[in-house]
């Protein structure tokens, strides 16, 4: 459905009044045009505090990019930004330069104590008012569980902190603003997740905390296909959500496998049939399912690289007047269904070496929500799911989730107005997400470079201002 309010206020007129009135004026999100379009663009200032760890990788990541890098200069606390490399002419914060930037990345990774934050401060206060409309801000921290003492985890976790807030103060623009916690030694784990972030395929994912472990040398692809050669499996593919993560991971390389229920087999054909995949129908709450759409998998493609969990349904009702199968069959299919679907997949070795399971989690899940004690119960379970399964995964296989807010799908187009229009603007940039944002952020998930990314629950939602 169309958001008529977004279009309004992105007139002359309507931007005026509103203004006026102190209502929200979202701005239009640059999301990916083509294909082989470049992560990061325009100017691009690197900083880092002391004893920073991966500013020469950011360096590298960033000069391989089209992007005119500089590093911060003319403050003590940020003398190691020219750690970035030679690519990055240096950048005098005391001057009075009108260069802007489209993204600002600051490497925190080497931060021990509270007073050390202050680099932070350094850094962002002279440069934040310098970013540009749909910028991108990109903190690397030592995630605080691998601190060893207390004053360090204290200045690593408040990184989180600071970044939520730098979230929101710039979400009014378009820009967003996320952290990248990284484990001692996994700084070679980075690129994929800098990518990510600073590119438009990132354009609703902000004030995000993610934890990037160590893990083996990523093979080099192709990164306009980086999924090339991959086989991939999306239940609930037939339309919103699923279908836009079909197309995205077929845009990416992959060979798809798509599965919905018998009635939507035809739509389901439908989405498929034009990326050459392969169409099933099932009901994956049925207790056949596990081994029906295993034997597809073993008939079709001989194994499995991505297994993605989309598929869910909603029986609201509050707790008082919900009948007992609005209760068993949201749980059925929202949490159950896809462990079950993995028990087999496992049990009979479909799932490669390396392979991405990710499931679809809800900011319901997180802060629940009036009248979906069902569905708030079944998608919190999925992160459950998801932190203890990341422990378990041997062979390079990696467990993710993403949990959506307001997303543009026909679900939320049948919603009353206010509820709608309450959804839409509950968040950092005041709008809604598209199906793409979630797709993109499964992409990522997804990609062999991400084998780091292993138990985070990414919430693609604009910042809502439901949970944390």
């Amino acid at each position: 459905m169309s958001d008529v309010y977004f279009k309004l206020v992105n007139t002359p007129v309507g931007k005026t009044a509103a203004q006026s009135l102190g209502l929200p004026s979202p701005a239009p999100l640059k999301r990916l045009k083509r294909v082989d379009q470049p992560f990061v663009e325009g100017n691009v200032l690197i900083g880092a505090g002391a004893n920073a760890r991966a500013a020469a990788v950011l360096g590298r990541i960033l000069g391989a990019s089209p992007a005119a890098l500089y590093h911060a200069t003319g403050v003590d606390s940020l003398s190691e930004s020219a750690g970035s490399g030679n690519k990055a002419r240096p950048f005098d914060l005391a001057g009075n330069s009108d260069t802007r930037f489209s993204a600002l990345v600051f490497d925190a990774s080497g931060l021990q104590k509270p007073e050390q934050l202050r680099a932070v401060y350094d850094f962002f206060h002279p440069s934040i008012r310098k970013l540009t409309a749909n910028g991108r801000v990109v903190v690397i921290g030592q995630d605080p569980h691998t601190c060893r003492k207390a004053p360090q985890a204290a200045a690593q976790r408040a990184l989180e902190g600071f970044v939520r807030a730098v979230a929101k103060e710039t979400g009014k623009k378009g820009s967003t603003a996320n952290l990248l916690w990284i484990a001692p030694n996994a700084e070679s784990q980075l690129e994929s997740s800098v990518r990510f972030f600073l590119s438009p395929r990132s354009a609703y994912v902000s004030g995000q905390a993610v934890r990037i472990g160590k893990a083996g040398d990523a093979p080099a692809t192709n990164p306009v296909a980086p999924l090339a050669g991959k086989v991939a499996l999306v239940t609930g593919a037939s339309r919103g959500i699923g279908a836009a993560i079909v197309q995205t991971l077929a845009r990416d390389g992959a060979s798809i496998i798509g599965v919905d229920l018998p009635a939507a087999l035809q739509e389901l054909k439908a989405v498929t049939a034009p990326l050459k995949g392969k169409a099933l129908a099932c009901d994956i709450s049925d207790t056949k399912a596990p081994q029906l759409i295993a034997d597809f998998i073993a008939k079709e493609s001989g194994g499995v690289d991505l297994v993605i969990h989309n598929a869910g349904i909603t029986r609201d009702k509050t707790l008082g007047k919900m009948p007992e199968h609005f209760w068993d069959t949201t749980i059925a299919v929202n949490l159950t269904a896809g462990q079950l679907i993995d028990d087999e997949l496992k049990q009979r070795e479909l799932i490669r070496d390396n392979g991405r399971i990710v499931c679809i989690s809800s900011i319901s899940g997180i802060a629940g929500n009036f009248g979906q004690t069902n569905y708030a119960c079944a998608k919190s379970g999925v992160i459950g799911y998801v932190e203890a399964m990341a422990r378990q995964l041997k062979n390079g296989i990696t467990i993710n989730a993403v949990a959506p807010g307001f997303i543009e799908t026909d679900m939320t187009a049948a919603m009353p107005f206010t509820v709608r229009e309450a959804g839409r603007r509950m968040n950092s940039l005041s709008q809604g997400g598209l199906p793409v944002d979630v797709a993109e952020a499964i992409a990522w998930y997804c990609n062999p470079a991400s084998a780091g990314v292993n138990g985070n629950i990414v919430r693609v939602c604009g910042q809502s201002l439901l949970g944390k």
